[in-house]
């Protein structure tokens, strides 16, 4: 071990529950509470010694503000113990790994609990502008006359909600959603309606593989609503997935020469995940056992009307400063927020043309192979709760190494607004 080693000890989350056309049975702090309890309650130490708590939340309710120190509370960490939410967009919750990773490198903390959590089915929906304004001139007419006036002014127009998930999901900047940034991406490298439902269909079989083998039984915790109902695994997942059955899905983005469905996107979730990283000096005072190591990070801009390549420009200079090569890697975690975004990022990896205009190579930077790559399905299955899924993917990774003996690996994801992150990790057991 090294005073410059930043460890990570431990993680759990909720199952991610997919949004089913009204809101779900929980806030974005009630699962990241109930996932991060037993987290807690089997380490060695008090959740008072905790240096600070950091939680990767998009869309926070009206009651959640700063959801890092509500669920701090919430989880008996204690008044003394500082908490602050972060928000990348879809990779939130890989931000709050960052922000301990780089608190422990500059010796501000020893121990901090890292996630992320959405409620994506408790999105808001809004009043309109009209609507607003409408409202506002009520509020300030004071006689009755100016009311009544105000009144006979309301048009049906007004009731025209806002789709607070909508706006979330488009880039105010270019005016795109991030379906058609996907669908963009899918021209640029000719990616075929076909092979997007292939990967599709592949999501969910590996994840279903994944459950039958208890796969995730070391790092997902049952959760419980106010009903007393069970939460017990991903439940986004279609067994009989086939590309007969999606192919006869219709384009959501580009509903005229478009390919990205339903399908073959990140299903709409509720989630939460957690880590607890620590320094060396954290894990010889409590005698911690440790999963891995965090070798690196990394976040890179890029147009946004092709965001979902962020993984490439994010992992191929990280990689770089390490001489590490796409071969050196041995598994893969890729956000799946469109099978054409993954695909699309395993064409630019291995297009020379593509890394020697952006990256400066001299050659392709390589291929990521399949078997290597979201072996257990990813977001297109269990689905994309974006405050969480940055750290369901580096736990998850861990997991992976561990189970087949393994040492290196990436996890990486695309961001809205046209950035990517990455980090490199490294089996310790």
């Amino acid at each position: 071990m090294s005073k410059n080693n930043v460890y990570i000890v431990d993680g759990s989350r909720s199952p991610f529950l997919k949004a089913r056309g009204r809101p779900g049975h929980f806030q974005a702090s009630d699962l990241a509470v109930q996932s991060a309890t037993p987290l807690l309650m089997r380490q060695p130490f008090e959740p008072e010694e905790l240096d600070e708590v950091i939680v990767g939340c998009v869309g926070p309710s009206a009651d959640e503000v700063n959801i890092a120190r509500v669920v701090s509370l919430r989880l008996g960490c204690g008044d003394n113990v500082p908490a602050w939410t972060v928000q990348r967009n879809c990779a939130s919750g890989m931000q709050s790994i960052d922000s301990a990773f780089s608190n422990i490198l500059l010796g501000k903390s020893d121990l901090v609990l890292a996630g992320g959590a959405e409620a994506m089915s408790h999105s808001p929906v809004l009043f309109n502008h009209h609507m607003v304004n409408w409202l506002a001139d009520l509020n300030r007419a004071k006689t009755p006359l100016k009311k009544i006036k105000t009144i006979t002014q309301l048009r049906p127009k007004f009731f025209t909600p806002v789709i607070g998930l909508l706006k979330g999901l488009t880039d105010p900047v270019v005016g795109l959603s991030m379906g058609q940034t996907a669908e963009n991406v899918a021209q640029k490298f000719n990616i075929s309606r076909h092979d997007m439902d292939q990967y599709a269909v592949d999501s969910h079989l590996r994840l279903v593989h994944a459950q039958e083998n208890g796969y995730f039984d070391n790092e997902m915790v049952h959760v419980y609503d106010d009903e007393g109902n069970t939460y017990y695994k991903d439940d986004g997942v279609r067994p009989d997935s086939s590309t007969e059955k999606l192919a006869k899905l219709r384009p959501v983005f580009d509903k005229k020469y478009g390919n990205i469905t339903a399908g073959n996107s990140a299903q709409i979730t509720d989630g939460a995940s957690w880590l607890l990283l620590a320094s060396e000096r954290a894990v010889k005072k409590h005698n911690l056992s440790v999963m891995g190591r965090l070798v690196a990070s990394n976040w890179a801009g890029l147009d946004p009307r092709h965001m979902g390549l962020g993984p490439v420009h994010s992992t191929i200079p990280m990689l770089g400063e390490h001489n590490l090569s796409a071969n050196d890697i041995d598994y893969w975690e890729l956000n799946e927020a469109f099978a054409a975004q993954v695909l699309g990022c395993l064409a630019a990896w291995k297009d020379p043309e593509y890394c020697k205009e952006h990256f400066d190579l001299d050659s392709a930077f390589g291929e990521v192979p399949h078997e290597k790559l979201n072996v257990d399905g990813g977001a297109i299955s269990m689905g994309h709760p974006v405050g969480a899924s940055g750290t369901r993917i580096v736990h998850h990774l861990l997991n992976v190494l561990q189970r087949n003996n393994a040492k290196l690996g990436v996890a990486t994801i695309c961001i809205g607004g046209g950035q990517g992150g990455a980090m490199l990790v490294e089996n310790l057991q």
